[in-house]
């Protein structure tokens, strides 16, 4: 991968007033990337294993790397600026005669569904790490504040 990177999870995906929030990050940090409310479901569907009758669009991406023998390895959420954030899909092909791999540009929030629906690991970069605020806190507040109103 060439720049140091960590793996990530997805902690939380949150309804927010123009759409969703998700929260990912290591154990030591957390960090937001804000979605539209349809791609914030898609990631929670992905999270829960739903399945539909018919694929959905992620869906789709995946039966068609499955057909032409390649498959997702992993997604690198890899940089970010004036709050926007970048990510490289990374994809491999093998065949009798080679081993082939790409990266491909792509939105953070499809690779992340990629990642999920292909059991695949998220990484970010080491200087995405560090430019993001820390929201550990806050989400935390966010989970108590959900556990007290459920009960």
């Amino acid at each position: 991968m060439g720049t140091q990177v960590s793996r990530i999870t997805v902690k939380a995906v949150m309804p927010t007033s123009s759409g969703c929030a998700i929260f990912l990050g290591t154990d030591a940090k957390t960090f937001v990337i804000y979605v539209d409310q349809g791609i914030g479901t898609a990631i929670q569907h992905a999270i829960n294993y739903v399945q539909f009758e018919r694929p959905q669009s992620h869906d789709l991406m995946i039966s068609l790397l499955d057909g032409m023998g390649a498959e997702v390895e992993r997604t690198i959420i890899n940089d970010v600026a004036e709050s926007t954030f970048y990510a490289r899909l990374v994809v491999s092909m093998d065949n009798e005669l080679s081993q082939k791999i790409v990266e491909v540009d792509a939105r953070p929030s499809d690779s992340i569904i990629l990642a999920l629906l292909a059991d695949k690991p998220i990484y970010a970069t080491q200087k995405v790490l560090e430019a993001v605020d820390d929201m550990s806190l806050i989400l935390e507040k966010i989970l108590n504040q959900n556990k007290e109103d459920q009960s």
